[in-house]
């Protein structure tokens, strides 16, 4: 497993070496940098999908047939010619000028720089979407700290990494460099656990898909990975439609999206402001949205915004400005207004806008009672780099079906979630299919948990009781550690670090075994084989009217209530009695010290 924060580590001495040789801003040496780990990406992905093609090559009198760019197209992958492909650089001579070295119009290249510039330009001829994209300012650095990148970037770690890579490193330079641009209107980075829940619940298969704040594209990377492990081609089956303002963001969509053979159509500056412009003119069109925007934007011109439209539930509150003091709810709205009548939405808000008052609760009513409002998931802290705040995930569903017409899912996963460290949580695979379980079971999709069940079963290899196998797994962990304690004791001091080494190896995959056992349990303990039961502290299904009587609240925790506290079998008046006397015994052993201190202190004559 590879480690992500080393890497980043890497990435972020990269750049220090990069700023040390240039006079160039964070925003302006970033994306140099991020053009660079582009590249190392989209070799990556070249070479794997290369092998993919030569598989089945026909051979002519002894020769396999070389591949072409048609060939890479018709696996909507990007085709690098031979001076585009990372080794090509990697292999250069260091005197580049005594190379004879011409770019695509034929003039002499003397520079690393150039080399690389040339080679940005050529994949640009290969992809329409990337024209005028890729970052062509390599020449402001000298060719030492171009190739000194080059090697930094050599690593076989960017061949392993699947889903929004630029997006995650993105988001680390971000957190590094620019905690300002992080912060600016509420802006940041959606982690992959977020965006793989909004994926998996929304469940893209064909249509258009709109994320009118698209950021580094997420959304759409994990919606392509979703509808091609179902079989299908991302490209023949889905529109990916984009807006957002920031014009470097759009660079970084437009990358990662090509990286990943998807195609797209991204608008950004002005015109993508989705607060002012519906840039795609999609209102009531799109089968899905998804978004991650940026929450408690205030400043947004009320006028400008009524006549933009998408506003079906009318206007929040405007202040004597004549501005929208709070944007949330403008977001929520534009969401809603994008769906064509069987569309479905899933987005990242701010907790707070669950359950807000004034014209806010007067729009949260109105979409309460279109029966379309499907789940609300609320997200515990640390799930983002650059921000501790917690968040919350809703759902819309205009294809709902009768029997859940007028009710809506809350899932609290508050207290659900894998430490990845101290400032980060994140949902693993495991439980992200969970929570996705629980969805299913609401929406009356038994088969769907089945067949997660056959999956726990098939991954742990036994069809015994998920809570015996965590018994089991339990007692071999435990053994196995003993074992290995004593194994690296009776080892030869040279041998100590070999043998504990072994240990850890099967203590690694032992600890994951168990894990896959314990939320396979946790899973079965609450829905058994498939019967759908509302969960105090993490799950209920409320009925329209019982979101009335919370005056139209869509907080998790309000209807969910609180998980029952298991007895632990202490006493309470015991055990305080217990601590009373020990904290009493404490003070006295404490005054003790005291005396002995000033004593010794009488006796030095201090």
């Amino acid at each position: 497993m590879i480690n992500l924060r080393k890497l980043e580590s890497e990435l972020w001495e990269s750049a220090d070496v990069l700023r040390a040789g240039s006079k160039l801003t964070s925003n302006q040496y970033c994306m140099p940098v991020l053009g660079l780990i582009f590249l190392r990406y989209a070799y990556s992905r070249y070479k794997m999908v290369e092998a993919e093609i030569l598989k089945g090559r026909p051979s002519r009198g002894g020769r396999v047939m070389p591949v072409e760019a048609s060939d890479f197209a018709a696996k909507s992958a990007l085709y690098l010619p031979k001076e585009a492909q990372y080794d090509y650089l990697l292999n250069l001579p260091e005197d580049i000028s005594s190379a004879g070295l011409v770019n695509k119009d034929g003039h002499s290249m003397n520079s690393l720089g150039e080399v690389v510039n040339n080679t940005m330009q050529l994949i640009e001829d290969q992809s329409e979407q990337l024209v005028g994209v890729l970052p062509k300012s390599y020449t402001d650095f000298s060719d030492e700290i171009l190739s000194e990148l080059l090697r930094i970037f050599n690593n076989s770690a960017l061949d392993e990494v699947g889903g929004d890579i630029i997006g995650r490193i993105y988001e680390y330079f971000l957190n590094k460099f620019a905690k300002n641009i992080a912060s600016d209107d509420g802006v940041f980075f959606t982690p992959k656990s977020l965006v793989k829940m909004i994926v998996n619940i929304i469940e893209p298969k064909s249509g258009v898909l709109l994320d009118p704040a698209c950021g580094s594209g997420g959304m759409f990377i994990q919606s392509g990975d979703f509808v091609n492990a179902a079989g299908m081609n991302a490209n023949s089956t889905m529109t990916f439609y984009g807006q957002e303002k920031v014009e470097y963001n759009a660079q970084l969509c437009l990358m990662n999206m090509a990286v990943h053979g998807l195609t797209g159509v991204i608008k950004s500056g002005d015109e993508a402001n989705s607060f002012y412009h519906d840039a795609h003119n999609l209102d009531s069109c799109c089968d899905y949205v998804m978004a991650n925007p940026p929450f408690n934007v205030d400043k947004v011109k009320a006028e400008s915004c009524e006549s933009a439209k998408r506003l079906p539930f009318g206007m929040p509150s405007i202040n004597k400005n004549k501005e929208v003091g709070n944007a949330n709810y403008l977001w929520i709205s534009y969401f809603y207004s994008y769906l064509n009548e069987t569309g479905r939405a899933g987005f990242v808000m701010a907790s707070s806008a669950t359950d807000s008052q004034g014209k806010d609760k007067i729009i949260r009513e109105k979409l309460v009672k279109t029966g379309h409002v499907d789940a609300m998931i609320s997200v515990g802290n640390n799930f983002f780099y650059t921000k501790s705040l917690p968040c919350s995930l809703w759902f819309f569903d205009k294809r709902k079906a009768d029997s859940i017409k007028d009710k809506v899912l809350f899932i609290d996963a508050r207290n659900y979630y894998t430490v990845v460290d101290r400032t980060l949580n994140e949902w693993s695979e495991w439980q992200l299919k969970n929570m996705n379980a629980i969805v299913w079971l609401y929406r009356g999709e038994i088969d769907k948990y089945s067949a997660l069940l056959n999956e726990y079963r098939s991954a742990l290899g036994s069809d015994k009781a998920f809570v015996e196998q965590v018994h089991e797994l339990s007692e071999k962990a435990k053994a196995l550690r003993l074992e290995a304690k004593k194994a690296v004791e009776a080892a030869e001091n040279r041998e100590k670090k070999k043998t504990q080494e072994a240990y850890d190896i099967k203590l690694a995959e032992l600890t994951d075994m168990l894990t896959i056992a314990k939320e396979a349990n946790w899973l079965y303990e609450k829905f058994g084989e498939g019967v759908y039961a509302d969960v105090p502290g993490l799950c209920k299904i409320a009925s329209l009217s019982e979101i009335e009587e919370k005056d139209w609240s869509l907080t998790p925790g309000a209807y969910v209530g609180v998980a029952p506290v298991k007895d632990d079998g202490v006493d309470f008046e015991e055990r305080m009695t217990e601590i009373h006397k020990e904290l009493l015994t404490l003070q006295a052993e404490s005054n003790d010290l005291m005396d002995t201190i000033s004593q010794n202190l009488k006796e030095m004559g201090l």
